[in-house]
């Protein structure tokens, strides 16, 4: 492409109007399928002039006399010439609604091509919709959809935590104990609801599904609750039916150990847990730690635990080693019920080798359970000495909890 945009711009400026329309379009036919709308993007020439110049190589017989050839500044005048006030009138219906820097060259607008067009005419202006598209491109504008950029205060010791969680994660790999990251995905409500993304049907037979997305109190909805092996690149995914609390998350790791962890490592001593800083499995959240106490005692492992620094969640393995091959597998499909949900989790492989085992948890997990100081004291519990809030080890206990 950059070699066809030298050799234009080397030619073209020499030729006339009609040889400018013939090169473009000899060109065009030289490289076939395609040529039209490559040699538009290299010369800057419309497709409409190259299929005319295409038109006319195909009648070689027909010659246009040189004075019929249009003199350079011919034919039909700019609109920012026959009406000097289009450009300030379109300004002035942009700039009120105009997003982003000042000061940045690079300007957006949130008004439709077709409101501002119909603007421009009221105001006495002869113009079109892709006329106005042009204008603004020209004037530096563009569309453009929002983008998550704001991640709010970043914690001084933000990339310190990360880099402790990373040097942990590699001493306990290489002495070939287990490592799993572990979070809640995002609730999906169970129904014919539409589910973002497209797949494969017979044209013109979409799906169809409800127009608004209220829960329906006799399916419910689905928790995701995952577990993912670092080391074994293994997926392990418990639905929920009720709520997302530190209960459920301690359970479904203790039925990923039972299920996969224990037979993939039987010399387990501890198990290392990455999560997040918040939600169920949040570094302040007591029940968490009085649930992993019991799984402690329970499994004799003692349980390892970094928290990812608040803000960065998005960046937790699980999310883009399971969680968004998950999306992907179910995309543009309905979750019409639980069965199918938890059929779509299982089925979701990778070529890397990612594997996912799913199953359904119809247990209740009431909300608002209290730890009291007392409880807590009583937790076999020792703090890191880097960012003891976000790293602790909780070992077995004697005595199981009640």
């Amino acid at each position: 492409m950059d070699l066809l945009k030298q050799k234009f711009a080397a030619l073209l400026p020499a030729l006339n109007e009609r040889g400018r329309r013939l090169a473009v379009a000899a060109e065009a036919r030289a490289l076939g399928y395609g040529g039209v709308a490559k040699v538009a993007r290299a010369s800057g020439a419309s497709a409409s002039t190259i299929w005319r110049g295409l038109r006319e190589l195909k009648k070689p017989g027909r010659r246009l006399e040189a004075s019929k050839v249009r003199r350079p500044g011919g034919g039909r005048k700019h609109l920012r010439d026959t009406e000097p006030r289009l450009a300030t009138d379109l300004d002035s219906l942009v700039e009120p609604v105009t997003r982003g820097d000042p000061e940045s060259p690079l300007r957006w607008t949130c008004k439709s091509l077709r409101v501002l067009a119909t603007q421009l005419q009221a105001m006495g202006h002869a113009i079109s919709c892709p006329t106005v598209g042009a204008l603004l491109h020209q004037a530096g504008y563009s569309l453009q959809a929002n983008r998550k950029a704001k991640e709010g205060a970043q914690h001084p010791d933000r990339n310190a935590q990360f880099e402790y969680i990373y040097r942990a994660i590699r001493r306990q790999q290489s002495a070939g104990q287990p490592v799993i990251s572990v979070d809640t995905k995002k609730k999906a409500l169970v129904g014919d609801f539409k589910n973002p993304g497209r797949e494969w049907r017979p044209r013109g037979t979409p799906r169809r599904v409800r127009v608004h997305d209220f829960l329906l109190p006799a399916k419910g909805k689905a928790i995701p609750y995952g577990v993912y092996d670092l080391t074994r690149n293994a997926g392990w995914v418990r639905v929920g039916i009720d709520h997302d609390t530190a209960a459920f998350a301690v359970n479904s790791i203790r039925r990923w150990w039972r299920t996969m962890g224990r037979r993939a490592y039987p010399r387990a001593r501890t198990l290392l847990i990455t999560a997040d800083a918040g939600g169920s499995n949040g570094a302040r959240t007591r029940l968490w730690k009085w649930e992993l106490q019991k799984l402690a005692t329970e499994s004799h492992l003692g349980m390892a635990v970094h928290h990812l620094p608040p803000g960065t969640s998005k960046w937790n393995t699980i999310e883009h080693r399971l969680f968004s091959f998950i999306s992907q597998n179910w995309r543009g499909r309905p979750l019409v019920s639980l069965a199918v949900i938890v059929s779509l989790i299982a089925a979701t492989r990778t070529r890397a080798g990612l594997r996912v085992r799913c199953e359904l948890d119809p247990g209740r997990y009431p909300q608002g359970e209290k730890i009291t100081d007392g409880q807590l004291s009583s937790l076999n519990i020792e703090r890191a000495r880097f960012h003891g809030d976000w790293n602790d080890t909780i070992g077995p206990q004697r005595r199981p909890h009640k």
